[in-house]
């Protein structure tokens, strides 16, 4: 799920609470699952907007230096990862 299906799923329930107006005979309350849906619209958004927001830094650094036996360009390259591991 993505910030679309938050977006999606906040959108349905605006639809589900507001301009439905069906009588299911007290079986179903539309208007509620319409709020829970608009909650978990915004949960789901704000999920993924915060995901998506964490950078993540890499370092690449490449070294070049000549080997002495065989007198080729040798280029070694390491990469270090900046975002901590929780």
């Amino acid at each position: 799920m993505g910030i679309g299906s938050g977006i999606a799923l906040f959108v349905i329930g605006i639809i589900l609470a507001f301009a439905v107006n069906i009588d299911t005979g007290g079986f179903v309350d539309l208007d509620l699952i319409g709020y829970i849906l608009m909650g978990a619209g915004v949960v789901v958004f704000l999920i993924s907007l915060i995901l998506t927001m964490r950078s993540r830094r890499t370092e690449t650094v490449a070294r070049t230096s000549v080997d002495p036996v065989s007198g080729e360009q040798v280029t070694r390259r390491s990469r270090r990862d900046n975002d901590p591991v929780v």
